[in-house]
């Protein structure tokens, strides 16, 4: 009982002496409860703070980069300039929300229902004529008032009052439309021979040595008997394939690269390469007249869908008789032709007179209460049945070439609206169309003095070379109406890359 006595005192003392210690030691400066416990929550503060502080940082940096993702995502929708100039719509951004799902990009490519087997498709009936029944063409120009006859032009003297009435359709016309006699583009009789046995054909060109043959794929037994593939040149490109690509001769003299057969146009009608590949691409009906239908590419394309299921997708399935391919960035030929202008492509002071006369006779820029899904089409592949209507259309589009600027996509728009309705056409997606073809480059650029003019007067200068003598007159005859209070529309650039 004592020593639990003696314990219990021992450890009062014990812890007298502590608090003692403890108390002696806060005189001393030494640390005291109530300094640690301050001490503590400073820290606690500062850990708390500093973490609130990281937080918040990282929420303001991801709502910036979101913020400039939307409106990056947004400028690339946008239909205004300005925003649309600033989006890059193939940067890796784009590119990895597209495989997302987050951003509707067109897409490149896109599947085409085309049939199965070209053996299993069937061929259909003519379509009859029922709008265009007997198309005649203009062989030559009338004589003059003073009795002498111009030298002959391969697209003629096309009065403007010749060329408003071929506006107007009738069951029996006749109209100009190119192969003028003694105009140059000129056929051997051998390859005029070899085309008349051709009633569907593929059509390729290539002048001035620009391109190379490139030889179509998956091209069917059938294909191969139905179908002539005419590759037509001139002969520059002629002698550029003999350098760089085997050319074999037939029997008969018909000359050939792999499926294509050669048909040489001597005499180029016009000085500059580009409107001399106008010819075949539009005026194919003209250079293979026993032709029921064909399919225009351009030299660069490579082939790669049977030609027989092209003609069942975009013209017997539905039943038309033209069909092209969309545009992929431009829907107005005012924004074509601004787009022209910014790359070169001609000269800008006669686009700007091409684009004056169509304002003035009415042509408005595409808008969607238009009838056409654009009123530009992407130029590369053309699909017809040479029916009157589609003869005729070719022959007024070709004219419009020869008349103004060989840019023939803005003329294709006006056709269609001068013609009222009367022409039916289809125009397929762009997406299609690069699903139709592997594009190849050109061996080398295009180049004219034409594409760098700034003003007409350098057309008039001393040295005058670069003023057209057989092609674009119309932009030198003197036109009917008064072009000087007209205004073009402002061209609303759609896309970057437009």
């Amino acid at each position: 009982m004592e020593s639990e006595v003696q314990r219990s005192v021992s450890l009062r003392a014990n812890r007298r002496a502590d608090r003692n210690y403890q108390h002696q030691q806060t005189k001393d400066g030494s640390f005291s409860p109530a300094k640690i416990s301050q001490d503590f929550s400073l820290k606690l503060l500062w850990k708390r703070g500093c973490i609130r502080l990281v937080l918040v940082a990282g929420i303001l940096w991801m709502l910036l980069i979101l913020t400039v993702l939307l409106f990056h995502i947004w400028s690339c929708q946008s239909s205004l300039a300005f925003f649309s100039v600033i989006c890059t719509k193939d940067s890796k951004v784009i590119y990895m929300l597209n495989n997302m799902g987050f951003v509707l990009k067109p897409p490149h490519r896109c599947p085409i229902p085309l049939a199965d087997d070209p053996n299993r498709v069937v061929i259909p009936k003519r379509t009859p004529e029922k709008i265009v029944q007997n198309l005649s063409y203009i062989l030559e120009d009338e004589l003059a008032n003073n009795g002498s006859q111009s030298a002959p032009l391969f697209g003629g003297h096309q009065s403007w009052v010749q060329r408003e009435e071929s506006f107007k359709l009738k069951s029996t016309m006749k109209v100009h439309c190119g192969f003028m006699r003694n105009g140059g583009a000129e056929m051997a009789p051998k390859d005029i021979k070899y085309a008349k046995k051709c009633k569907f054909v593929v059509a390729p060109g290539i002048f001035d040595g620009y391109d190379t043959p490139n030889q179509p794929s998956n091209i069917s037994p059938r294909s191969q008997k139905l179908f002539c593939f005419l590759m037509v040149v001139d002969e520059i490109s002629l002698d550029f394939f003999k350098k760089n690509v085997t050319v074999e001769e037939d029997d008969d003299g018909g000359q050939w690269v792999g499926i294509w057969r050669l048909i040489l146009l001597k005499h180029p009608p016009y000085e500059e390469p580009r409107r001399n590949g106008k010819v075949p691409k539009i005026l194919t009906h003209r250079l293979f007249p026993r032709a029921e239908y064909s399919i225009w590419i351009d030299g660069k394309m490579e082939l790669i869908v049977d030609p027989l299921l092209i003609l069942e997708r975009y013209l017997w399935r539905g039943k038309h008789t033209f069909a092209i391919a969309q545009h992929k960035h431009h829907k107005s030929i005012y924004e074509e032709a601004d787009a022209n202008k910014r790359r070169k492509q001609y000269a800008r002071p006669l686009i700007d007179l091409h684009m004056q006369i169509y304002h003035y006779e009415g042509m408005e820029p595409w808008n969607p209460k238009k009838n056409s899904i654009s009123d530009v089409p992407e130029g590369a592949i053309i699909i017809r049945e040479h029916t009157g209507v589609s003869n005729l259309f070719s022959c007024l589009w070709f004219n419009e070439v020869n008349l103004f600027t060989p840019r023939d996509q803005l003329s294709f728009g006006y056709v269609v609206y001068r013609l009222g309705g009367l022409f039916r056409y289809l125009m397929f997606p762009n997406c299609e169309y690069n699903s139709l073809f592997v594009l190849h480059p050109h061996t080398r650029e295009h180049s004219s003095a034409v594409e760098w003019v700034k003003s007409l007067d350098e057309f008039k200068g001393k040295k005058g070379g670069l003023k057209e003598s057989r092609g674009g007159l119309g932009l030198w005859t003197p036109y009917p109406g008064n072009l000087d209070s007209v205004v073009l529309p402002p061209a609303i650039r759609t896309s970057k890359a437009g």
